[in-house]
């Protein structure tokens, strides 16, 4: 028996024997005996690239008719927006959906967050070519009476010319017909109203932008009929307000509360269509439209295990899966990738050349495992790991690459410093990065803890410290520590009032940067020690040189007072023993910090929720 299935029964048992709240629900959205499963991601408009993945999984045929007898396709959603051919996708979607029931087979399309976007009139991403192909549905008068409406909206100084630009942009020929075609009583309106968030098909789900905790509290039956209600009901509120006059189809959907409120306190807006109005302004704060939904989340694939990993668990025990298949988040490869022992999947390879450069790849899950199928017809992939790396990096260097350039590379002063650093450049052939040297207190023979943190760091799967190495730099004796040049402190962010666009949510990160310290006895842990890059927002922990203290017992510091041990965390650290410790850290750490450091282990080990 295979791994991932053998995980996935054992989290049922365990839900069925300590907690009858998370059985997983039986429900229409589960599928079992299954023979063959073909998953695509994002597909995005490109037709061409989508026929081309089809015909390579033998799908379709010459003519792109169904010829995959009773395989299961599965598109995990985004199948619009940005690509030009939009329309011809979803119109194959919807031929091959009957086709395959004939032959016995099936497609399953899940909503992603694109469809929903296009279904509540958040247009941002539909390009002028998609709107193109809904021209012969709209008319003059239709698109004048809006012109018209949205003119009395605009300053009485306004230059009308500018007036007509600004309303071009917004309402590109063919926007009315699209718009009409995508209400919740519109012909792909209605089509996509009628498909699910989440399917469970041989204890794989299916999901666009991942496994969130929501999934974990509100099971599949919140998903699929809980936010499809809240989906359903905005979008039947907003088309009865366009009808009325109240809403100009141009109106984007964030625009909408606001517009709404002044109508309400101006007394615009009558008691038939209030209850409408009042809706329309409450569901846009619905989950459904939050990071933290199925539809958006990015945490599956972007937080490491010892974040990710006891949430993820628990969703899959709720909805009675054992792993993950979704899009959404495009692959740093382009290529089919999965992590976590195969736990998670991750598709979104970038079909859309022209926007992405990537390519369309299939995931394919039968009797023989897993494989990709590339649209060149290459057969015979498997799913890349998921690179991991600390710091946003050019040419996505690994960390023996990055250790190789600060180890051997020329070391030049680039002016920047702090009291207990310099910033420099480090060149080795093709290889230039930005880094810190910190130079070794006189007589001391040991590396300071920064080294050690980061071996932890790996050791544990934590993926937090940057790449550091022992290095001599102008006579002295120091670290050199890779930190990307541009980056943002813990002090810096709060002091700026910067949100930061945290895929992977700072407060999961915080949790994990707290056990990390109580484990090396960190008790100085501040804001400038903890850095950004804004690219990805991904904490970097630096600054160690007074961790690693003798203390048997963990740092009594506020921060660890209502810290807890999940299971994961359990697991890496029962992984650590005390072999293995003294392998990798004993050239950095005295015999006493390695007894410290171990019985801190166990100390954590103790107070981890057990399973």
């Amino acid at each position: 028996m295979n791994s991932v299935k053998q995980f996935g029964q054992w989290l049922l048992l365990l839900a069925c024997l300590y907690s009858p709240l998370t059985v997983a629900e039986m429900d229409d959205w589960h599928f079992t005996g299954v023979q063959r499963i073909v998953a695509l991601g994002d597909v995005h408009g490109a037709y061409g690239a989508l026929v081309e993945t089809l015909q390579a999984t033998a799908l379709v045929d010459g003519e792109v008719s169904w010829i995959g007898r009773d395989t299961h396709l599965v598109f995990t959603g985004d199948l619009l927006d940005r690509g030009p051919g939009s329309r011809q996708v979803m119109d194959l979607v919807m031929r091959l959906e009957q086709e395959a029931e004939l032959a016995g087979g099936q497609v399953h399309l899940m909503l992603g967050n694109h469809e929903v976007m296009n279904l509540i009139g958040d247009v941002r991403y539909v390009a002028v070519a998609e709107y193109a192909a809904f021209i012969e549905e709209e008319t003059a008068a239709e698109r004048e009476h809006w012109y018209q409406d949205f003119l009395l909206g605009q300053p009485t100084d306004a230059n009308e010319q500018d007036v007509q630009a600004e309303f071009m942009k917004k309402a590109p020929p063919g926007f009315f017909g699209h718009r009409r075609a995508f209400r919740y009583d519109g012909y792909y309106g209605q089509w996509l109203l009628d498909k699910p968030l989440m399917v469970v098909i041989n204890e794989t789900v299916f999901v666009h932008g991942g496994v969130p905790p929501y999934v974990a509290e509100h099971g599949l039956d919140g998903v699929n009929t809980g936010l499809k209600s809240d989906l359903a009901n905005y979008a039947e509120a907003q088309a009865k307000l366009v009808d009325a006059g109240i809403l100009n189809p141009v109106s984007l959907f964030r625009e909408i509360p606001p517009i709404l409120r002044e109508k309400i306190e101006a007394g615009q807006i009558d008691s038939a269509l209030m209850q409408s109005a009042l809706a329309a302004i409450e569901l846009t704060d619905s989950p459904l439209h939050s990071a933290e939904g199925p539809l958006w989340y990015r945490g599956t694939a972007l937080c490491n295990p010892l974040v990710e990993a006891d949430g993820l668990n628990r969703s899959l025990v709720r909805i009675g899966a054992s792993r993950a298949v979704f899009g959404h988040t495009t692959t740093v490869t382009r290529q089919v990738q999965q992590r976590m022992d195969g736990r998670i999947l991750e598709i979104d390879t970038g079909m859309l050349k022209s926007t992405y450069k990537g390519s369309g790849n299939a995931l394919v899950l039968d009797d023989g495992g897993l494989k990709v199928v590339n649209q060149d017809g290459t057969h015979g992939l498997s799913p890349v790991a998921h690179p991991l790396a600390v710091g946003d990096r050019t040419g996505k260097s690994t960390d023996d690459v990055l250790a190789a350039v600060l180890a051997n590379g020329t070391v030049t002063d680039s002016g920047a410093m702090d009291a207990a650093w310099e910033q420099v450049q480090v060149t080795h052939g093709d290889h230039t990065v930005t880094a810190r040297f910190s130079t070794l207190p006189d007589g001391q023979k040991t590396a300071p803890g920064d080294v050690a943190a980061f071996r932890l760091d790996r050791m544990l799967g934590l993926y937090m410290v940057p790449v550091t190495v022992r290095r001599e730099y102008e006579g002295r004796q120091g670290t050199l520590q890779f930190v990307p040049a541009e980056v943002l402190s813990e002090h810096e962010r709060v002091v700026n009032e910067i949100e930061g666009r945290f895929h992977c949510s700072l407060d999961k990160q915080t949790h994990s940067m707290q056990v990390f310290d109580a484990l090396i006895h960190n008790s100085v842990r501040s804001p400038e020690s903890m850095l950004y890059s804004p690219k990805e927002w991904m904490l970097l922990l630096v600054d160690h040189n007074k961790a690693f203290s003798t203390e048997n017992e963990l740092p009594a510091n506020p921060e660890s007072s209502g810290m807890t041990v999940g299971n994961q965390w359990r697991q890496a650290l029962q992984d650590i023993d005390d072999e293995t410790l003294e392998s990798a850290l004993g050239d950095t750490l005295n015999k006493n910090q390695l007894a410290a450091l171990a019985k801190r282990r166990d100390e954590l080990i103790k107070m981890s929720v057990q399973p």
